[in-house]
């Protein structure tokens, strides 16, 4: 391949949620694309906040449909300081309150001027939901096993809510 295509490919614009990588909460590489043919609920999370105890929810959701789905926690400290914590503390936190076995990413920024890459493809993606900034932790995005965004859904929302649950049978 030549310079100038590698640099192209380099730098060309995410067309899918398979583009994406991230590296976990114990710092190991991984990428999107091995979650090809898997539902995938992509959660901005946080320690101190009023929906933290959605952890349990998302780690009921994980037990009850780990063969089809992929959830993926992505703390964030972007809303009234709720997540301070490093990522040994946070995983440290998770594990011991909420029993989680799930994914999570190392801390990451869901808004402003250092937006990890991912959110800032998945607040402006074409969706029939809303496009836009994350308003608070504990925001959702369903990716179904074509890689395509089904929903978005605000905070209130519970991970075992039946407009979730219903697109994962």
């Amino acid at each position: 391949m030549s310079t100038i295509l590698l640099l192209v490919s380099m730098f060309a614009p995410a067309t899918s949620i398979y583009d994406f990588s991230f590296t976990s909460i114990d710092g190991k590489p991984v990428k999107l694309a091995d979650f090809k043919g898997k539902n995938i609920l992509i959660v901005n999370t946080a320690s101190k906040c009023g929906f933290t105890k959605q952890y349990k929810d998302l780690q009921a959701l994980h037990e009850q449909y780990g063969n089809n789905l992929v959830i993926i926690g992505f703390p964030a400290d972007n809303f009234g300081g709720q997540e301070p914590g490093s990522n040994e503390e946070i995983q440290d936190f998770c594990e011991k309150n909420y029993g989680v076995t799930f994914l999570l990413s190392e801390k990451v920024e869901v808004k402003g001027k250092d937006m990890d890459p991912l959110f800032k493809f998945l607040t402006t993606a074409d969706n029939a939901d809303f496009k836009g900034d994350i308003n608070w932790n504990f925001e959702k995005f369903l990716i179904d096993k074509d890689g395509k965004l089904v929903h978005r859904y605000r905070s209130k929302v519970n991970p075992m809510d039946a407009s979730i649950t219903d697109n994962l049978k």
